[in-house]
């Protein structure tokens, strides 16, 4: 167990970002295999992909070496958690602020000329990710941002260069008459002035200035006069490799330009359509730096709650005001007047109070734990964004690096921006009212400063209120643009003119891809499959325009012609894998409507036609790469449907499992074993396409490089191990329901997305699946509702003169109608100058989350007890900088803030899920699965995953109970997971997520048996009970109304096990008692007092 001594790791950093214009950027490359000085064919880009790619960026300099605190199982130096900056590749960028300024009016991101270059992409070696460094590795992660004496840098988990191409920026899914939308609509009787806001008419009479009161205290500094632009400092120099030229067409993406709502020229392509991002100009106020501004948050004006409907044009005279600007005062929330101002809420005792751990055992809430209220006036927070879409993991945002770096806890966000709202107002504008400077979106944390002015606020812009802007739709009142929608509500979508588009929008492209080699059609999920399909047809998102196609292999490729005219479908071979070409291409994808008799011919022949197949090789590698080239005209979305390791053609792996062995924690094969999967998955976004790929597997299949054609295309992976028709046919109903799901779900198009932040802080590592273009700009060919990202961030400027920080995701799409959509969501935190304030605010949850994802970095970047070891000190290195920080009078146990009482049972949770455990009852293939679910699920699904929900169900009552469409709905406390509260007496539903255990006791009471089990006694309850028979019982209507609930809320399928005390189950079920001891793990309590050790050192 002993290590030797470790040096700080230094990120990896394997590019940097453009400036102004900036064209793919070079990024990660994750597989150890690609550490040759240069990349050649079969194992970096061919020189035959189009496009050209950056040349890469010096590493940055390695971070200081710091002690560490944790010695797990045996003496060693942990460097300190604060030293990871991810496997990902760190991009130098210009700071915000010291952007140089080609001009000094405002306007559009300014571009520099790019060069044609073709890049050699610099190689790494062994697990880190350095160029010409191959540091040791250590078990810490450093919050923290770089050294002063270097570059602000962003650290990209996901990029990659690859070749570009003209695509379309906005995405959108899902039904647009949405009912809480509003549209502008002109009313009738006459031509309409400006958008239709005014009704034709005798001249308007003049109306009083009216008065406001603000109602909620305002946000940001207030005027200084004017907005003036300043030259700022010259950006780093930058070797002249890496600027481009204006004239290198492969490099852009995209030329045009379109007028903002303010008449300053925006560039439309992609990165300045969406606009700004880090190296947006930023402006700086005319006022001297060293003067103290007292920041406001929100407008001065009226709150407004939200609800939206149709509304036409006033219905009388339009409201002239004033054209000089008009000052309003508004009240300060500054820490001087948090504890009076913050709604009601305490910053003592509750939050603060010490907890004794190892005293108090039962800190598990009964009722699922929510997210912590940030200290706002309640005025504000009504407004801020919900939770369940973007959560920070410090509810009150340190004002500075070194007050963070005390703390010892990480500061990122968790988004989960396209989920699935029952209420999201919509807005049709000609006008998107947005910063000039830093392109942030108007949102209810702006300040008006009067009628005709709002200051923006993330970097303090004072910008016009456009002439469209001042109708509120919703009181039909002229003058009024404090009350619109998009300044009532913090998410918010809008349908995008056409300036935000660079080509027309791509009809939904659905491209299904089978194996039906020997192994395939063994399995028996092509009947599953295409009976899903069928049924779900007309389900399927999309309009009119909508195409599919098939495509099926196994050691050839078959096309499926479904040209309108035929008979029946034709099926078309190409035995030339080495060198794939598409015959016939127009036939291939067809629209869906003309052409439904031949696909609904072809789905229900499909599972026949290979019935006596003797072919057992796989040419997956080769069916992708034809599916590609089908697709990448119009871009879509690509399912492909595999069950065993490819074996022939591009892309053939060989197996690296010992099946004895499986996977241990000195497991090498976390990462790919060939660059061949995610250079095709690059291929595939820069093209528009993403790639879904679901294994049906029992045997090992190396989900470690065939996962990154979903990972770097912004797929998802599904994995249904051992999947057999007969044998299992609990996974048969999973797929089912699951692929039902996938196939009916509102899906995204042609998405991008970007994070904006106040000036001060700074984005350094993404989590998820996408790639990472133009430094911050987050390339998403698909989007779908059940997608979760996570993103790391620093502290770069002091921020000692600002109340309030906001944040800002901007996902621009094609919705599956072919509509350009931006689903806006902006969150307010206060800032806080006491340690103490800061672990008031900690979001438990949201830290384990992030801890998790960075823990799936590291596993593949350094090794998994690396990860492990890590994780422990995340825990030690909090608890003790609490204790002799904030803690004033020391006492004897393990002492924790009650925000954070939660943080080493969930760290203890993650030690035993199946990507972290040790031992060797772990297939390599679900500890890989699990890292994906990871990455990519939002965080109440990880959560759940990770700490299942224990609840006793045998006597069910009604109180308490929630009451949704008629239905009672008991809410059982939720249990700690020990066997200490497992009674024989009682019968007890584990749900942890994609599986659910119901156990029995051996003496449990007879009516709970024969009411909802349906059998005369416990002796007579099958070995294999999978399914709760519906009795006409109330206590069976109440268990299968609970179990109903908990599976509606989630996206994924709950398997149900129904297991006594002999059941094969059983095994399982104790595994998730994270509180108990197992073979390789420690209890809670034991884990406690190895903690409390480490703490007090």
């Amino acid at each position: 167990m002993a290590q030797p001594g470790r040096a700080a790791y230094a990120g990896s950093q394997n590019g940097a970002g453009q400036p102004q214009q900036r064209p793919y950027s070079n990024g990660p490359v994750q597989s150890p295999l690609m550490n040759s000085s240069r990349l050649v064919d079969g194992q970096g880009y061919s020189s035959a992909v189009p496009g050209v790619y950056p040349q890469p960026m010096a590493t940055k300099n390695p971070l200081q070496t710091t002690s560490g605190l944790y010695n797990y199982g045996a003496s060693q130096n942990i460097p300190p958690f604060s030293n990871f900056q991810g496997p990902g590749h760190t991009l130098n960028r210009t700071p915000i602020g010291l952007v140089s300024m080609a001009t000094a009016q405002p306007g559009p991101v300014g571009q520099m000329p790019p060069v044609r270059q073709n890049l050699v992409a610099t190689s790494t070696s062994g697990s880190s990710f350095h160029s010409g460094v191959n540091p040791p590795s250590h078990s810490n992660w450093q919050y923290g941002q770089a050294p002063p004496n270097q570059p602000a840098t962003v650290s990209q988990v996901n990029n990659f260069a690859h070749p570009t191409a003209t695509q379309p920026l906005l995405s959108s899914s899902g039904n647009t008459n949405i009912p809480t939308s509003y549209h502008n609509v002109s009313s009738s009787g006459g031509p309409p002035l400006q958008n239709s806001y005014t009704k034709p008419g005798p001249p308007p009479l003049p109306v009083h200035q009216p008065t406001y009161s603000p109602v909620r205290p305002p946000l940001g500094p207030p005027p200084v006069g004017s907005p003036a632009f300043t030259p700022s400092a010259a950006p780093p120099t930058v070797p002249p490799a890496n600027i481009a030229s204006p004239n290198s067409a492969s490099l852009q993406e995209g030329d045009a330009t379109c007028a903002a709502s303010d008449g300053s020229l925006v560039q439309n392509n992609y990165d300045t359509i969406e606009g700004g991002g880090f190296l947006a100009t930023t402006y700086t106020p005319s006022a001297p730096q060293n003067l103290k501004m007292n920041r406001h948050v929100g407008s001065a004006y009226p709150s407004l709650p939200p609800g939206y409907q149709n509304t036409s044009s006033p219905g009388g005279p339009r409201m002239p005001y004033p054209s000089a600007p008009q000052q309003f005062p508004q009240p300060g929330l500054g820490t001087n007047a948090l504890a009076t101002s913050m709604g009601g809420l305490s910053l003592q005792p509750e939050g603060l109070r010490p907890i004794n751990l190892l005293q108090e055992r039962n800190i598990l809430p009964p009722t699922p734990l929510q997210a912590p209220i940030p200290n706002l006036h309640e005025d504000i927070q009504k407004l801020n964004c919900n939770p369940e879409l973007f959560r920070c993991t410090l509810t009150n945002i340190p004002q500075t690096q070194a007050l963070l770096n005390k703390a010892k806890l990480p500061l990122g966000l968790l988004l989960h921006p396209f989920k699935d709202l029952s209420q999201l107002p919509v807005v049709t504008s000609s006008t998107i009212v947005r910063c000039r400077s830093c392109r942030t979106y108007i949102n209810p944390f702006v300040s008006f400063l009067d009628q005709r002015r709002w200051k923006c606020n993330l970097c303090y812009r004072v910008n016009d209120v456009p002439e469209e802007f001042m109708y509120n739709p919703v009181t039909r009142v002229y003058g009024e643009p404090h009350k619109r929608p998009e300044v009532q509500n913090a998410t918010i979508e809008f349908m995008a003119p056409s300036e935000y588009m660079l080509r027309p929008p791509q009809p939904p492209v659905y491209l299904f891809v089978f194996d039906v080699s020997h192994n395939a059609i063994e399995t028996g999920y092509l009947n599953t499959v295409c009976k899903t399909l069928l049924d779900n047809l007309e389900f399927l998102p999309g309009n009119t325009r909508t195409k599919i196609g098939f495509i099926t292999f196994d050691s050839t490729i078959h096309f499926y012609s479904l040209q309108e005219g035929l008979s029946q479908p034709q099926m078309l071979i190409v035995s030339d894998i080495d060198d794939i070409f598409i015959p016939m291409p127009e036939n291939l994808l067809v629209n869906l409507n003309e052409s439904k008799e031949l696909i609904q011919d072809l789905l229900k022949t499909l599972p026949q036609m290979f019935t006596h197949s003797l072919e057992t090789q796989s040419a997956l590698g080769p069916a992708l790469q034809a599916a590609f080239k089908l697709m990448s005209p119009t871009g879509g979305r690509i399912s492909v449907f595999q069950t065993q390791l490819p074996s022939v053609g591009m892309g053939a792996l060989k197996p690296r499992e010992e099946p004895n062995q499986k996977a241990s924690a000195k497991d090498i094969h976390l990462t790919p074993s060939t660059d061949f999967y995610k250079k095709l998955a690059l291929d595939c976004s820069g093209q528009q396409v993403a790639v879904d790929l679901f294994l049906l597997s029992g045997q090992y299949s190396d989900l470690a490089s065939l996962g990154c054609i979903s990972r770097y295309s912004a797929g998802s992976v599904y994995y249904y191990q051992s999947y057999h028709h007969q044998h299992n046919p609990l996974l048969v109903e999973k797929l089912q329901k699951e692929l039902k799901r996938y196939l009916t779900r509102k899906i995204g198009f042609e998405a991008v997305m970007r994070i904006r932040c106040t000036k001060g802080l700074s984005i350094h590592t993404f989590h998820g699946n996408f790639f990472v273009r133009s430094t911050d700009l987050l390339s998403l060919p698909n989007v779908n509702p059940d997608a979760g990202y996570a993103v790391q961030m620093s502290v770069e400027e002091s921020l000692t003169d600002m109340q309030v920080v906001c944040f800002q995701s901007a996902l621009l799409y094609t919705s599956s109608k072919g509509e350009r959509r931006i689903r806006v969501h902006t969150l307010c935190l206060p800032v806080v100058s006491q340690l103490s304030d800061v672990y008031l605010g900690a979001d438990v949850q949201a830290i384990t989350g992030l801890l998790a994802n960075m823990a799936v970095d590291r596993s593949v970047s350094a090794s998994l007890s690396d990860a492990r070891d890590a994780l422990v000190n995340a825990v030690i290195d909090s608890l003790s900088a609490y204790r002799s920080s904030v803690l004033t009078i020391q006492q004897p146990g393990l002492m924790a803030p009650v925000s954070l009482r939660l943080f080493p049972l969930y760290v203890l949770a993650l030690l035993k899920q199946k990507a972290f455990q040790t031992g060797t009852n772990t297939r390599l293939d679900e500890r890989i699965f699990t890292m994906c679910q990871v990455k990519n699920q939002p965080l109440v699904y990880l959560m759940l995953m990770m700490h299942p929900s224990l609840y006793r169900i045998d006597n069910l009552t009604d109180e308490g109970a929630l009451n949704i469409s008629d239905r009672t709905i008991p809410q059982p406390p939720i249990l700690q997971l020990s066997v200490e509260k497992i009674n024989r007496d009682g019968a007890y539903l584990m749900d942890a997520g994609s599986v659910m255990f119901l156990w029995i006791g051996k003496n449990c009471g007879q009516n709970f048996i024969n009411c909802v089990l349906g059998v005369p006694n416990y002796a007579s309850i099958p070995h294999n009970m999978t399914h709760l028979p519906e009795l006409d019982t109330a206590e069976s209507s109440r268990v299968l109304a609970f179990i109903s609930w908990l599976r509606e809320q989630r996206p994924f399928f709950s398997i149900l096990y129904i297991l006594r005390d002999e059941s094969p189950w059983k095994p399982s079920f104790l595994q998730n008692m994270i509180e108990d001891r197992t073979e390789s793990a420690l209890s809670y309590y034991e884990f406690l007092l190895h903690i409390q050790q480490q703490v007090n050192k």
